[in-house]
């Protein structure tokens, strides 16, 4: 053993120039207690071997015995960041005309029309249309993990994969995020979801905001009628490209290393993650919000009547076209169950459905999704 470690300490030396009296000091404990991954990283060899300083957003050993469970198998991760944003799951999506997104024509006038006398003439008339250009985005992650990292207990696929799962989860909570408050006007690189679009009062789109009431400045959440379809709304993606998330595993490969010796090369598993998307609002009567919810009084049950605005939203919305679905954050859902149980007049609006074997909320005939994208601390629309 003591032969071992004097041969890998000249390595150390010739390869790294590391300090010979550090590496003596640190590796008397070693010989103690036995070679280890923490004493082979505290004496420079996993800046070496596990490229541990590649940069913060590389995978470390640390990050890497911290998946290991008892047996020194991957662990299954518990997702405590996951979240449910289960609208990605009713979008219906389109391919937008675009190379950058999709162009609507919409109807913006009728032409008059009126009765006449017999030898009486009609004045011409005409309708007039409007052409709104939606952007998309490109929303992507890369994830490049030190060969010899993910080698390290015998199962690079599940390391890999347990690693996969959070880039996932990462693209739909941005996703679903920018699907509401995305605003290509503050951010250019972002798609204009549907808070900036339904975000005043006296907007010409104002019959399709109710107001709940709730004054404070920033303690607000909303609820939304949506009702999905390629004629009201949809989700896009760029001409030529392709709907949902893509992934593609490049593999090893040689890339350049930030961190450490300048121009310093090493070999990765490298992936990346892209979707190409953004949302097109044909007809805008097909949405509704139910904003300015105020959360303190909503929970001190002193606040909004969440089944009369949903009634009233039902009915502000036109029918025949689309599959409306509500959208709610957890606090509103929970509030609008106690709301639907306490109100007998409602006659148990609020009912389950069975869909795809799993049990769905369903209020007035329309499913109700609960999406943790929708903020608590909404600013007041006014």
């Amino acid at each position: 053993m003591r032969f071992s470690f004097a041969v890998l300490t000249a390595a150390l030396v010739l390869l790294l120039g590391v300090d010979l009296g550090a590496v003596s000091s640190a590796g008397a404990g070693a010989l103690e207690s036995g070679l280890t991954v923490g004493t082979l990283t505290k004496i420079g060899l996993g800046l070496f071997v596990f490229g541990a300083v590649l940069s913060t957003n590389a995978l470390t050993i640390a990050d890497w015995a911290k998946r290991l469970d008892p047996t020194g198998k991957i662990s299954d991760i518990v997702e405590l960041l996951s979240q449910s944003n289960e609208l990605l799951t009713d979008m219906q999506w389109i391919e937008g005309n675009l190379p950058t997104g999709h162009r609507t024509t919409m109807r913006t006038g009728l032409p008059a029309v009126a009765w006449r006398l017999i030898n009486a003439g009609v004045v011409p008339s005409k309708s007039t249309t409007a052409q709104i250009d939606e952007q998309s985005g490109i929303l992507e992650a890369w994830s490049e993990v030190d060969v010899a990292l993910a080698k390290l207990n015998g199962n690079t696929a599940a390391f890999r994969l347990s690693e996969a799962r959070a880039f996932i989860e990462a693209m739909n909570q941005e996703m679903a995020q920018t699907l509401f408050y995305g605003n290509s006007g503050i951010a250019p690189e972002e798609f204009t979801g549907l808070a900036p679009r339904y975000s005043s009062l006296s907007a010409g789109n104002a019959t399709n905001i109710l107001d709940a009431g709730g004054t404070d400045a920033a303690d607000n959440t909303s609820i939304w009628l949506v009702a999905w379809s390629p004629e009201t709304v949809s989700g896009i993606f760029p001409k030529g490209s392709q709907a949902g998330l893509e992934h593609d595993d490049y593999g090893e490969q040689t890339i350049h290393v930030t961190a450490g010796v300048a121009g310093s090369r090493m070999r990765a598993l490298q992936e990346r993650w892209v979707w190409n998307a953004g949302i097109q609002l044909a007809d805008w009567r097909y949405v509704v919000r139910i904003a300015n919810i105020d959360i303190s009084n909503l929970l001190a049950g002193t606040g909004a009547d969440l089944i009369d605005l949903m009634e009233t939203a039902l009915e502000i919305l036109p029918n025949g076209l689309g599959r409306p679905v509500f959208y709610m954050n957890r606090t509103a859902a929970r509030v609008l169950r106690r709301q639907e149980r306490g109100d007998v007049t409602t006659g148990g609006g609020l009912t389950f459905e069975n869909v795809e074997g799993k049990r769905v909320m369903d209020f007035g005939g329309v499913p109700v999704r609960r999406v943790d994208a929708l903020l608590s601390t909404e600013a007041r629309v006014v």
